[in-house]
């Protein structure tokens, strides 16, 4: 099997930028102080700084190809609102069998066989019975990759079995919520060399993608500082009876304190900042405002006898943080879920020639502007990926993007090539949950950030902003 020397897929425009990145680039900026400036600041997590970080047992898994599968044979674990709404888009996907499937609500697994046969395929396995029922999925042996679609607390255990069992995985946001759990999963990923993915990582859109290939071709100059957020008014799915099974999701709002969903803000900057593949984050310090809006949402919408009241809600409405990278760049994170607003990822950009800001999208580029007026994103649309170019949007998902994630997946998997994202790139997007809540907890200490690849963020491999393959 490859090594992480490999850069199979890769284009040439990224190894070059990889290793400029990695040479006279950093010697240009002091901001970043490194890892010693890190561990040297704030109060210490285990895994966090370098001294703690557990020593590798396998091999990198950086820029390991699949091996090539005629047909990728898929399990979902999950069959709630975002396991079902997925299913679809993996029946349609060429070369894509869903061939197991697991939820211990019986009535949903039947619900999705029906979805499975009436696309033409043939039944798949069915696990139902038992809290071993996921084991007995990942154990079954048609299937090479697992989906894990399942309340948060469930993420990790679930992706650790599925690579022990021989499976590749991918799991739904985050995919662990400690240090300790995300560096059992690069671990066990190295040792069994199986890929784990961050799967809804809201990177295949096409306003993300398009931007990413911009500032890939020095559109944006050097690049200073980006934002990311989930700001999604959720309270009227937090507080309904239905649609969070046991209404799993509001219980983290009275366990925690800290941004619970980073991915979705941090994925698309960390790939335009080239993120473990040239640059890597140091630290970050958090926020939280007072956590007030999901009492008041009770205040006005739950009756009195109702159970909810004797919750007591600690997140914060809003969750900021800041997250330093090698070079010194800066990110700039938000959580928010708990008031009235717009949905938005922010999805902001900037550098030395200009900068993008969505929602609504718009952007600023030298030479082309003039005067302080923002311009018209669609006058770039020649940088668009050819994702977006050649496929399109699809059956759609969160507007195409969740289509186009899953379709490069198993394409990557058909043609025996590494994948777009790795567990190194799940683990430092999902770092910022655990990290926020200790910042917070210290009342906005800098904590230091893991390098999950051990030392290897400089080497050039695979990412979103990949070159349309021959035969694909």
């Amino acid at each position: 099997m490859s090594g992480p020397e490999d850069v199979g897929g890769l284009s040439r425009r990224a190894a070059l930028r990889a290793g400029a990145l990695a040479g006279a680039g950093m010697a240009a900026v002091g901001a970043g102080g490194g890892t010693a400036a890190a561990a040297d600041a704030g109060p210490r997590i285990p895994g966090a700084d370098e001294s703690t970080w557990p020593k590798r047992r396998g091999r990198s898994m950086m820029g390991v190809p699949f091996d090539r599968h005629r047909t990728v044979r898929v399990g979902i674990i999950g069959l709630g609102n975002r396991g079902a709404a997925m299913l679809p888009l993996f029946l349609a996907l060429e070369g894509v069998r869903v061939t197991a499937l697991c939820d211990v609500d019986r009535e949903k697994v039947a619900e999705a066989v029906k979805t499975v046969t009436d696309a033409g395929q043939p039944e798949p396995a069915t696990f139902t019975t038992g809290e071993d029922a996921y084991e007995q999925l990942c154990a079954y042996r048609k299937l090479d990759f697992v989906y894990v679609v399942t309340p948060w607390e469930w993420h990790t255990e679930m992706a650790l079995t599925a690579m022990r069992a021989g499976k590749h995985v991918g799991v739904e946001c985050p995919i662990a919520t400690s240090v300790r759990d995300l560096w059992r999963l690069v671990d066990t990923s190295e040792e069994t060399r199986r890929h784990c993915i961050q799967l809804e990582n809201c990177c295949y859109g096409q306003n993300e993608l398009r931007v990413l290939r911009m500032a890939h071709e020095g559109l944006f100059g050097e690049l200073l500082h980006g934002s990311g957020a989930y700001l999604h008014d959720l309270r009227e799915l937090l507080f309904s009876d239905t649609y969070y099974e046991d209404e799993w999701r509001r219980a983290w709002h009275t366990r925690r304190d800290g941004d619970l969903y980073p991915t979705h803000g941090l994925g698309p900057v960390a790939a335009y900042m080239d993120i473990n593949r040239g640059d890597r984050l140091v630290r970050m310090t958090s926020m939280s405002t007072p956590a007030l809006g999901l009492a008041d949402y009770r205040d006005r919408h739950v009756p009195r006898d109702d159970p909810k009241w004797d919750e007591r809600y600690v997140n914060g409405d809003v969750t900021m943080s800041l997250l330093q990278t090698e070079r010194g760049r800066v990110i700039h994170l938000v959580h928010g879920v708990s008031n009235p607003h717009p949905y938005s990822r922010l999805n902001y950009l900037a550098g030395t020639r200009g900068a993008f800001e969505d929602y609504p999208e718009r952007i600023y580029l030298e030479p082309d502007a003039s005067g302080h007026e923002w311009q018209d994103f669609g006058r770039y649309a020649e940088y668009d990926h050819w994702l977006w170019k050649d496929v399109g949007p699809g059956p759609g998902g969160h507007g195409g993007m969740d289509y186009l994630m899953l379709y490069r997946l198993a394409q990557t998997m058909r043609l025996g090539l590494a994948p777009d994202m790795d567990v190194y790139d799940a683990a430092a997007w999902n770092a910022p949950f655990a990290l926020s809540i200790h910042s917070v907890r210290h009342d906005g200490a800098t904590v230091p950030f893991p390098d999950f690849t051990r030392g290897e963020w400089k080497t050039p491999h695979p990412g979103t902003d990949s070159s349309k393959p021959s035969g694909g």
